[in-house]
This record gives structure tokens, sequence and C-alpha cells, in this order.
């Protein structure tokens, strides 16, 4: 399930082209905000946490140990437990997740999680093909 929260302009509209923009059309005051466009989950620094980012895989999809080849709009996750990173796939605003085949392997610094999620979603997301 989708816990992030998306900005929406006056006119209705969403996503990157509203980023920075209140529901009312003002400009939201910026910060820096490390890992920004990632939504977290944490168990705290030594239990498990996570990162997601919507995205869409260029021609091919992305393989999955379940189900084979996902394409379409995705939820990437990037699982950090027991000094293992593992990614998942999920179809949006789906409830089945999906390993990426792979994927599974070990991280001896959970200060790096941000970092492997950000290279999985370069790696992963080409909306434009």
């Amino acid at each position: 399930m989708f816990s992030g929260k998306r900005l929406v302009t006056a006119a209705g509209e969403s996503g990157p082209s509203a980023a920075g923009m209140a529901a009312d059309g003002t400009a939201e005051t910026p910060a820096a905000v490390p890992g920004a466009g990632m939504v977290a989950d944490s168990g705290g620094a030594a239990g498990p946490q996570a990162r997601t980012t919507d995205i869409v895989p260029g021609p091919g999809g992305v393989m999955t140990d379940e189900v084979g080849v996902v394409t379409g709009d995705l939820t990437l996750r990037t699982e950090y437990a027991d000094g293992t990173v593992t990614l998942r796939v999920q179809y949006k605003d789906a409830d089945e997740w999906y390993a990426v085949t792979g994927t599974s392997v070990t991280l001896a610094d959970p200060a790096g999680l941000d970092a492997v999620h950000g290279v999985a979603v370069g790696l992963l997301n080409r909306p434009e093909g």
C-alpha cells in the first residue's frame, strides 16, 4: 500500500509539475531534505528499514521471482533487514509485493540503504524508455 503524500496544485495537477507548490498554488517554504521524493519506513537504526519510490520501468519491465516480468506503473521498495537488502516491486497501489530477481545482497552498514535505493531507482525507472 502506498503511504506517500502527493502535492496537488489548485488546478488539481499532481506529480513533478506540482513539486514545491501547496494545494492553494503558493510556493512552499524550501527545505533541504535528504532523500526527498522517497518514503521511509524504519523500525529504528538496527531494525528493519525500507525506502519506496514509484517507478515506470523501460521496455522489458522488471523481472521478478514470483511472477516473471512486470510492467507499467510500479512501486519499488528497497528493504533492509538482518544485514540484507532486497528489492521488491508491486503494481502501484496493489497489495502484493514481488522480489526483483537477483537483488538480495548483503549490506554491512544500514546507513547505505539510501544510496542502494537511489541506484536501484536510477537503474529501473525509465519512463521514457
